[in-house]
């Protein structure tokens, strides 16, 4: 796979053979909807719980397509110059320094202050300078606020932004875009017309197996077995945080790298670290271990 449109996959099949290859099961609607957005050249917009794969489908279809990664990380706070770009105003003023010992008309000063050479690229910018050699991640869109999400509008529709000391810039080709939510806050319905959605929600019993055989092929797969089980009890109590996928491949991996063949109960809150991440959920479970791990 190498791009958008007319190069994208021929079959949802296909992707998923090509994902797969990478180290990521998609089943069947997630790959009709990833294949649906690289033919259109739409965003994708994938909801879920958190570690069940969202951004790792972006890294991995980065790695298929040959593109850069661009990763923009939200957090509470974050605003359109952090996204977007910034001025390196350090530079700009030594800049200013170097030049006031010459005669330069006003025109001239402020041309130079303004040059690329000050631009700071962040993110945003970088994507659409990139167009389609880049994946562009929004990560945890969530977390940000109304304004930020509102700004991201304009950008999502028509792939442009506007830089008033330089001017428009236009991506020369859309770039797959991916934007993931942890549903910390519920987004708007304009951001959502912009994309195409998926839900992703924990895999079942085998297809979390099948990942593990994947992603941890070193391990057995009675231990896979036992591993995954156990996740999907420690999913049914009611914990702060439940594991995802990725602390199901954090455990077996531990369990590996101390030579662990086995599941028990001993072993289990001896590592139990690697798969839970709260102190409350930590106590809680530990003291019903063999609740998550049964004997025999």
């Amino acid at each position: 796979m190498s791009g958008t449109g007319d190069q994208a996959p021929a079959s949802v099949a296909e992707l998923q053979d090509d994902l797969r290859g990478v180290g990521y099961l998609a089943d069947r609607g997630l790959g009709t909807a990833a294949l649906i957005a690289l033919r259109l050249g739409r965003p994708l917009l994938l909801e879920g719980e958190v570690g069940v794969g969202k951004t790792e489908l972006a890294k991995c279809l980065a790695a298929l397509s040959g593109r850069e990664l661009i990763r923009l990380q939200c957090y509470e706070g974050i605003d359109t110059h952090q996204a977007l770009y910034e001025w390196d105003y350090a530079r700009q003023m030594l800049h200013v320094r170097a030049l006031s010992e010459r005669a330069l008309s006003d025109t001239e000063t402020v041309g130079g202050l303004y040059a690329e050479d000050f631009l700071l690229e962040r993110p945003l910018l970088k994507a659409v300078r990139s167009g389609g050699n880049a994946v562009l991640l929004i990560d945890e869109i969530d977390r940000a606020d109304d304004e930020f999400e509102a700004f991201l509008l304009e950008l999502l529709s028509d792939f442009q932004v506007t830089i008033p000391e330089l001017g428009t810039l236009v991506a020369d080709e859309r770039p797959i875009v991916i934007l993931t939510s942890n549903r910390t806050r519920e987004l708007h319905d304009a951001l959502k017309r912009r994309c195409l959605y998926h839900w992703i929600g924990f895999p079942t019993v085998s297809e979390e197996i099948e990942i593990v055989r994947v992603r941890a092929p070193e391990a057995s797969d009675t231990l896979a077995k036992k591993v995954v089980d156990a996740v999907h009890r420690l999913r049914d109590m009611d914990l702060a945080k439940p594991p995802g996928v990725a602390e199901t491949l954090d455990w077996v991996e531990s369990l590996g790298a101390i030579q662990a063949v086995d599941l028990d109960a001993k072993t289990a809150v001896d590592t139990l670290g690697s798969v839970i991440k709260d102190r409350d959920d930590l106590e809680f479970v530990s003291g019903d271990i063999e609740r998550v791990v049964p004997n025999g």
